[in-house]
């Protein structure tokens, strides 16, 4: 893998872990960004279509079968390393889904309008939440699902909020 000098993952790096333009265009499917070689496994324990596999040592990084994932999302809280995403481009319009994870509080209230971010930090564009799930069993790592621009949805990782004054 190459970083750049901020740390983060090159582009070019990141489309090998990206499912093909065809299996997004089918719905719903997970993109795991996770790169470094620690043991963990949670990802794989989490998905019930066994779509991802740590294959041999814990310590290895996952693998995914695309063909095998129906994007139910499962894994995205599970991840300690909040490099999970899933991601939707079946739409026929100019938008898809990013299904991310966020731990912060307030939550996103669905139907606000946040400014999308990329792995660095940078701005994107806008976006506008479209749900909030936040059960028990995703152990205090809600997922929020965000419509954006369709040729936006391999970059968006992350929203900022519009500061709320009371």
């Amino acid at each position: 893998m190459t970083y750049r000098s901020d740390g983060v993952l090159n582009r070019n790096d990141l489309d090998r872990l990206f499912p093909s333009e065809e299996r997004m265009k089918r719905g719903p499917v997970v993109v795991v960004e996770c790169v470094e070689n620690i043991p963990c496994n949670p990802c794989a324990a989490a998905c019930p279509r066994g779509a991802i596999r740590i294959e041999g040592d814990i310590n290895e990084t996952p693998s995914v079968d695309f063909e095998a994932c129906n994007g139910c999302g499962l894994c995205v809280s599970a991840c300690p390393g909040l490099a999970i995403f899933v991601v939707d481009a079946s739409g026929k319009g100019d938008t898809a889904t990013v299904m991310l994870p966020y731990e912060y509080a307030p939550l996103p209230e669905v139907g606000e309008e946040v400014t999308t971010l990329d792995r660095s930090g940078g701005k994107v564009g806008r976006a506008r939440v479209t749900r909030v799930l936040n059960t028990e069993a995703m152990d205090r790592t809600p997922v929020v699902s965000l419509e954006v621009p369709r040729d936006q949805v391999m970059d968006v990782r992350h929203f900022a909020r519009r500061s709320r004054r009371p």
